[in-house]
């Protein structure tokens, strides 16, 4: 039995007990001689029986509201249904409480003049219209809470697809500037470049086989900026002064692959290497009880109107900040001789996507 299924089961079970404590404390004082539990299995069949005319049309007008309506595409046709459908439920209603409950369960001796009266067709119709009211509202609910759980499967759908769309933008830019390293080198014909390439492969097996998770540790990021760190250590020599310090307290503390190297990358690629003296990049993690405060800051040629200039990969990483890292913050230094960017997140408050 499905879960759906039992769930009705359950529904209309309850429904009966329900309409059965009702109709038990509503007879109570007509059958006073009657036995308690007698009345009780009195109300109770009599609540089953009706279910055989009410369940059909609950079920009926739910399936009329959701779907033919739409096929047919007319009010009117629609109403009319519906009334023909409440019409018919009443007549057997009443066949069944004339015919069926008042002489076999109640024992009461009735005649077809009870039939259609006027005061029984409204009572018959307004307890018809309670339950048919009841299951419409539950399965509208039901509905609106699928369309919203859609709604949100979609949007997650397309989060994960813009992310995935952004990391694989990041890759191939990364790759981009560290050939262009390799050729550097390979053109001065450097003894490094061999070394360089055994590096640039460590990092490319980590971005095609583990950056495709939606988290690493903290241990696994600050691993593959250190090897990153060593690649222009070989590509610069003593043309450059880099500083990497960390704290960190927790070194299995989940974070976004690849979210802090685009930031190191900028710091050579657009501060470093245009830089002709003094060049230097300092970075420093610290991670404290899942509050990460991750700086860079690299030297330039003295320019005070110099523009801030982002490459594709800081661009993609501030997005997937945004999409990634609700509570975070970043803020950018343009100083006459060094650039600075001051990154914090909360890494506690990490989105599902």
């Amino acid at each position: 039995m499905n879960y759906r299924l039992r769930l009705h089961i359950i529904f209309w079970i309850a429904y009966i007990l329900f309409e059965s404590y009702l109709e038990f404390a509503w007879i109570s004082s007509s059958y006073a001689s009657v036995p308690p539990f007698d009345r009780w299995l009195m109300a109770l069949y009599g609540e089953a029986t009706l279910c055989i005319v009410k369940i059909p049309l609950s079920y009926f007008i739910v399936y009329l509201l959701n779907n033919l309506s739409v096929k047919i595409r007319n009010a009117f046709v629609s109403l009319s249904i519906s009334v023909i459908a409440f019409a018919v439920a009443i007549a057997i209603y009443r066949l069944l409480v004339i015919y069926l409950i008042l002489p076999y369960m109640y024992h009461e001796k009735t005649g077809p003049q009870f039939l259609f009266t006027l005061d029984r067709i409204t009572s018959s119709f307004l307890d018809l219209v309670f339950i048919v009211g009841v299951v419409v509202a539950v399965k509208q609910y039901r509905l609106s809470q699928a369309a919203k759980e859609n709604e949100k499967q979609l949007v997650k759908d397309k989060l994960e697809s813009e992310l995935k769309f952004l990391r694989t933008q990041m890759n191939p830019h990364f790759l981009f500037n560290t050939l262009n390293n390799i050729y550097a080198l390979a053109r001065k014909r450097s003894e490094d470049t061999a070394d360089v390439v055994m590096r640039l492969s460590k990092l490319l097996r980590f971005m095609l086989y583990e950056s495709g998770s939606n988290t690493i540790t903290i241990a696994d990021e600050l691993r593959v900026l250190n090897d990153y760190l060593e690649l222009e250590k070989i590509r610069y020599s003593d043309r450059l002064t880099i500083l990497f310090t960390k704290s960190v307290d927790n070194e299995a503390q989940p974070i976004a692959p690849l979210i802090l190297l685009p930031f190191v990358d900028n710091a050579f690629k657009h501060g470093a290497s245009e830089s002709r003296f003094d060049s230097f990049v300092h970075i420093n993690v610290q991670l404290k009880q899942g509050q990460l405060v991750f700086t860079v800051e690299n030297s330039k040629d003295e320019n005070g109107a110099t523009e801030i200039r982002e490459n594709i990969g800081l661009k993609n990483v501030r997005r997937q900040l945004e999409l990634m890292y609700p509570e975070h913050t970043l803020a950018v230094e343009n100083e006459r001789n060094s650039f600075k960017i001051l990154l914090t997140i909360n890494l506690l408050n990490h989105a599902t996507i």
